[in-house]
């Protein structure tokens, strides 16, 4: 194997920027301009041979790390066995054993079946479809500030214009958006459920709505936990009307919040879960898991997609849940998410510009804003504390409606000392740009 420092590309990362410009259009963003060439746990190494620390995690999707033997060695002998059949075609055992593992450890004594996809977004569409089916009812609710992937639907559900809806619309109608609670900024679990009843009396019989989707802590919306008794809430209010439950855990399962299902925190049973991201621990796969009855509504082929778990994807994510299980990675992300609120905590004492320090498990945020004031967030410093950090070797994304918070999304087979590096490096990136 090539040397952790040892350049092996013919071209520069300003070279392949270029050629990338050149051949890919705009809408296609890029938060760091730098390319991989490989990766180990939580460290890249560029074309060039620079070793980055990765605090991005492909967007919280290598919760098992970069590259775990594990998870290659499965999908190695997967890839030598065959590679593709459609699986509503010619079936295989694993697609069947991973949506059995996946039912057994879904939160709730209800039977649960599931099905596979590629995409978070296209499980999302899917569970609305079941939901539609199921009940009969068109209408949908969502929140401000969620984020439900990049397809129209997708986009029609999610809870924030620019960039994602930006002369993209008009998007699919029935759609109707509250806003989540957020206590830093005003808006309490009380308002969220008053502007739901507020619908039913002004916009949408509640008789005709199918499912209240949310995320148990919100993603690209600033890595906001909902409050613990406000699930419990939405599944009281749910089953008065007899509307469905969607979590949306795309980005907040798969140990990343603590438990294998972030729903777990609530002690809620959702009608139907979405998985996606760190489920196939860097390949493409996403999964809806729904109580029985509900998941049986839809008619034969109605779902299914031609790459839909792919051997090799499933491979992965079942290696990925063995590596979750024998490495106790559930516990290790609350003892992580532990390390990193400390630290930041200690830091919000020093710097005014922090107004937040929030999250759950290792999904963990830092809120700017200007004197600490939530209405005047400070994206500047959000954005000069990325680059700083950026040119110390570490590699950080932002969020939230104003692109002012930071959300820490690190593997979760990360060392204590390499958290602590990447730690040390904010801390003195905040300093540097005079937080």
């Amino acid at each position: 194997m090539t040397a952790a420092n040892e350049k092996t590309s013919t071209q520069t990362n300003a070279e392949l920027m270029a050629r990338r410009q050149a051949a890919l259009p705009r809408g296609v963003g890029q938060a760091h301009a730098l390319f991989a060439e490989r990766a180990r746990s939580a460290e890249i190494w560029d074309v060039e041979g620079r070793r980055w620390i990765d605090f991005c995690a492909g967007i919280a999707v290598v919760n098992t790390g970069h590259c775990h033997p594990r998870l290659i060695a499965a999908a190695r002998e997967q890839l030598e066995a065959f590679t593709h059949t459609c699986f509503q075609v010619v079936a295989y055992e694993s697609y069947v054993e991973l949506c059995e593992r996946l039912n057994a450890a879904a939160p709730g004594s209800t039977p649960k079946k599931s099905f596979l996809v590629n995409t978070g977004a296209e499980a999302v569409e899917n569970a609305v479809k079941i939901a539609r089916a199921a009940t009969g009812r068109s209408g949908v609710i969502a929140f401000g500030d969620g984020f439900h992937g990049r397809t129209m639907f997708g986009l029609a559900l999610t809870g924030k214009v620019a960039p994602y809806k930006v002369k993209f619309g008009p998007f699919p109608g029935g759609i109707f958006h509250v806003p989540f609670p957020n206590a830093l900024h005003g808006v309490s679990e009380d308002d969220s459920i008053a502007a739901i009843e507020r619908l039913f009396a002004y916009s949408i019989e509640a008789s005709d709505v199918g499912a209240i989707v949310i995320e148990p802590v919100q993603g690209e919306g600033g890595y906001l936990p909902a409050p613990l008794g406000f699930l419990r809430r939405l599944r009281t209010l749910c089953d008065k009307h007899g509307i469905l439950l969607v979590a949306d855990e795309v980005q907040s399962g798969i140990a990343r919040c603590g438990k294998l299902f972030a729903s777990e925190h609530y002690d809620v049973e959702p009608d139907i879960i979405t998985l996606a991201k760190g489920l196939g621990g860097g390949l493409p796969v996403a999964a809806i898991v729904g109580k029985a009855e509900i998941m049986d509504a839809a008619e034969v082929g109605g779902l299914g997609s031609t790459y839909a778990g792919s051997p090799i994807a499933v491979a992965g994510a079942l290696a990925v849940l063995d590596i979750v299980e024998e490495e106790q990675l559930c516990s290790r992300s609350m003892a992580l998410g532990e390390r990193m609120r400390t630290r930041f905590t200690a830091m919000k004492a020093k710097y005014a510009s922090i107004a937040d320090v929030r999250g759950l498990g290792a999904m963990t945020a830092v809120e700017f804003c200007r004197n600490g004031d939530p209405q005047q967030a400070a994206a500047d410093l959000a954005t000069a504390l990325k680059n700083e950090a950026a040119k110390r070797g570490l590699l950080l994304l932002l969020c939230g409606s104003h692109g002012n918070v930071l959300r820490v999304m690190i593997p979760l087979t990360i060392s204590e000392a390499l958290l602590d590096e990447g730690l040390d490096i904010i801390e003195a990136s905040l300093q540097a740009i005079g937080a």
